[in-house]
C-alpha cells in the first residue's frame, strides 16, 4: 500500500484489531510471567505506558534502547513508543555492560529500559540517559510499573508520516562491526504482510514463534506478521 500517514499501532492495532476484534487473544505467554491478553486489553495497557514515557519526556523522534526478554511489557513498550512516534532501538540481553554503552552511544538513544537485575549494566550509560527499570526503581531508574498508573485514553501529538524512523536494529557482527540498520513505520508493518501469507496465519491462529527479542526476525514473527492477520503471539518458556 502506498500511504503518506501511517501508524501501525494507532491505526491498525487500535483501529481494527482492538475495535473490531477487542476479545479475541493477543498476547499468550506460558511458564515464567505467565500471561493471557486480549487486542482490547493491550491497547489500553500500552495506552497507558504511552502516556506514562510521555510524562517522563520521551516525545517524536526520541531513540529508546530496549533490553527485555519476552514479557508482557516488551510488548507494551514496543506499540507504546509507535503510538509516541518515538524510536525503538532492540537490544540483546546478552549485551555486556561495555556493549549497551556503546549501542546507547551510537544508537543516540535518550532512554534505556531493561530490567533491574541489569543494573551492573546500566551503570555504564552515560548519566543524561534516563533509565526505566522492570522489577522495581533501581540507581536512580524509574520503576516501569509507574508507568502503568497513567490514563489509558491516550492522544497522538499528531499524525505519523509513513516513512517517519520506528526501528532501529544493530546487524549481529558477525563479520564486522555491528550496523545500524533503520526501519519506517511503513517498511516493517507493511513489509512483513509477505511473512504473514509465507507462515499461513488466519485469524485467531496462535502463533509461536523461538526468536529472542533484540533480533529482527523477532519483529516479524513475534509482533507484525501474527498481528497483521488478527492472530495470537504464543511464548512458551
Amino acid at each position: 500500500p502506498e500511504l503518506e500517514h501511517f501508524n501501525w499501532a494507532l491505526d491498525w492495532f487500535d483501529g481494527v484489531l482492538a475495535r473490531e476484534t477487542p476479545d479475541a487473544p493477543a498476547l499468550r505467554i506460558t511458564g515464567a510471567g505467565a500471561a493471557a491478553l486480549s487486542f482490547a486489553e493491550l491497547s489500553a495497557r500500552s495506552n497507558r505506558t504511552a502516556n506514562g514515557l510521555r510524562a517522563l519526556g520521551v516525545a517524536r523522534g526520541d531513540r529508546i534502547l530496549l533490553m527485555l526478554g519476552n514479557v508482557v511489557p516488551l510488548w507494551e513498550i514496543m506499540l507504546a513508543a509507535m503510538k509516541l512516534g518515538a524510536v525503538v532501538v532492540p537490544a540483546t540481553t546478552l549485551l555486556t555492560a561495555d556493549d549497551l554503552a556503546e549501542r546507547v552511544g551510537r544508537a543516540g538513544a535518550r532512554f534505556v529500559i531493561a530490567n533491574a537485575e541489569d543494573a551492573p549494566k546500566l551503570a555504564a550509560v552515560p548519566a543524561t540517559v534516563a533509565r526505566i527499570t522492570l522489577g522495581g526503581g533501581t540507581g536512580g531508574s524509574v520503576d516501569y510499573a509507574t508507568l502503568l498508573t497513567a490514563s489509558a485514553d491516550f492522544t497522538p501529538d499528531g499524525r505519523t508520516h509513513a516513512d517517519d524512523p520506528l526501528l532501529l536494529y544493530f546487524t549481529s557482527g558477525t563479520t564486522a562491526k555491528p550496523k545500524l540498520v533503520l526501519h519506517s513505520h511503513r517498511s516493517y508493518p507493511l513489509g512483513h504482510l509477505s511473512t504473514m501469507y509465507w507462515l499461513g496465519l488466519q485469524p485467531g491462529d496462535m502463533h509461536l514463534n523461538v526468536s529472542s527479542p533484540g533480533w529482527a526476525k523477532h519483529a516479524w514473527s513475534c509482533l507484525f506478521a501474527p498481528w497483521n492477520a488478527g492472530a495470537c503471539v504464543f511464548i512458551a518458556k
